[in-house]
């Protein structure tokens, strides 16, 4: 006997229909034994039109407010769940996040787990219950309801294992695993039986939407066992998804990289003719940072005749915002020549711990890339990952030129694992 704490989506959630197909998922594992907790996502599309009902009354409402909305999805979610398991002669319980006391800080709609009490939790896990939490939210110390930003729920799903010591915390989703990169961009894109927790917080913070990064993060430092797996298979299936894994298998055989992510959200800025100086980068980051402005990709180019350009990346959504900040303040403080921007490129980065002792991959990057005629604007690169600054127009082109180049369509073998 196991115990398992299984997060189901919010498509999974979608409709009676499916909410009655999660139910016999979960009896399932009833039936084999296992005690379960399940922590399912508000109905699909039910967070949206509360919270857009909230600002049609007043377009900028209290956070307090909103967490007391928003969290009511969760709260509908987990009653019906436990009426369809009741429904099919499966004892359960629910409880929502502040009746089980998750608590959180008191940063509204983004808070922040501390503490899960889990006693009547495992009381009625003896008892013999299926234990139904809302996702998502939380309590804070003065007895106000939070919530945990988009995507809480993984968040929370993947703390009560930890809180738990659970055997398993199985996120069910509307993909059935890991795939080597997105198969919508590469129809070969093949689907990983395992990945390692580094190489999946890389790849979460590079694009993938599989997981969130915060539940790997959580994952991780909890050392809690994941696994990714479809609620859309039947429900007696016994396909195993993608388990996320503390560290390499030396049983098994590690691909050099295990996938490409990309992201389109992304715009270059360019400060040009700054002078080459110590403390020039805070210059013009720290009023970027100030305006909470997250940079991602950075380049101070080879000074000439004590000048230098100065380039980074932001998110798309904060490129204007930032220009904004740039022209009016960065440029006349530094008496900069000029600011130039671009907010039609993307990143393309292969993820892979066999990076670590294989050399030449990003030379293999590069030289497929330009063989296809991609050029790169700015590289980045850390132990297990290479980024590359492309123009958008080249984005899926240079994902299922890479995808085929180090031959991803295909299991590890000591053969396509040469660099």
């Amino acid at each position: 006997m196991a115990l398992i704490v299984q997060k189901y989506g919010g498509t999974s959630m979608g409709s009676p229909e499916r909410i009655r197909e999660v139910a016999k998922r979960v009896a399932r594992f009833v039936k084999e034994g296992h005690q379960v907790v399940v922590v399912p996502s508000a109905m699909a599309g039910e967070t949206n039109r509360l919270l857009g009902l909230a600002r049609e009354l007043n377009p900028e409402p209290s956070p307090r407010e909103l967490d007391v909305i928003a969290s009511t999805g969760e709260q509908v979610s987990i009653g019906l769940l436990s009426v369809a398991l009741h429904a099919i002669g499966v004892k359960a319980k629910s409880y929502t996040g502040f009746q089980v006391k998750i608590l959180t800080d008191d940063a509204h709609t983004k808070a922040r787990i501390l503490s899960i009490d889990d006693a009547n939790i495992r009381k009625d896990l003896v008892a013999g219950n299926v234990v139904v939490v809302a996702g998502f939210q939380g309590i804070e110390a003065n007895g106000n309801i939070t919530t945990l930003g988009r995507g809480g729920s993984d968040t929370t799903g993947v703390a009560l294992a930890a809180a738990l010591n659970a055997d398993e915390c199985q996120i069910y989703t509307d993909v059935d695993g890991v795939y080597s990169t997105d198969p919508r961009v590469v129809p070969e894109a093949r689907r990983l039986a395992t990945v390692t927790f580094e190489e999946m917080l890389e790849l979460a913070s590079l694009g993938s939407k599989v997981l969130q990064i915060r539940s790997v993060e959580f994952a991780g430092k909890y050392k809690v066992k994941l696994r990714v797996l479809s609620s859309f298979t039947d429900v007696n299936s016994t396909d195993m998804g993608t388990l996320i894994t503390f560290e390499e298998d030396e049983n098994m055989e590690q691909a050099i990289i295990s996938g490409i992510a990309f992201n389109r959200d992304e715009a270059k800025i360019t400060v040009l003719g700054v002078p080459d100086k110590p403390g020039i980068a805070y210059s013009i980051l720290g009023p970027v940072a100030d305006a909470n402005i997250d940079v991602d990709m950075i380049i101070q180019n080879a000074s000439t005749e004590g000048l230098t350009d100065f380039s980074f990346t932001v998110h798309r959504a904060e490129y204007k915002r930032t220009m904004e900040i740039l022209e009016s303040k960065v440029k006349p403080a530094i008496k900069a020549r000029g600011v130039v921007g671009d907010d039609k490129i993307a990143k393309v980065s292969l993820v892979g711990i066999g990076m670590r002792t294989h050399a030449g991959i990003a030379a293999k990057m590069f030289g497929a890339l330009a063989g296809d005629g991609v050029n790169i604007q700015m590289i980045s690169t850390s132990e297990i990952k290479t980024s590359v600054v492309v123009d958008e127009k080249y984005m899926e082109l240079a994902v299922r030129v890479l995808h085929k180049a180090f031959e991803l369509d295909k299991e590890p073998t000591q053969e396509n694992m040469k660099p």
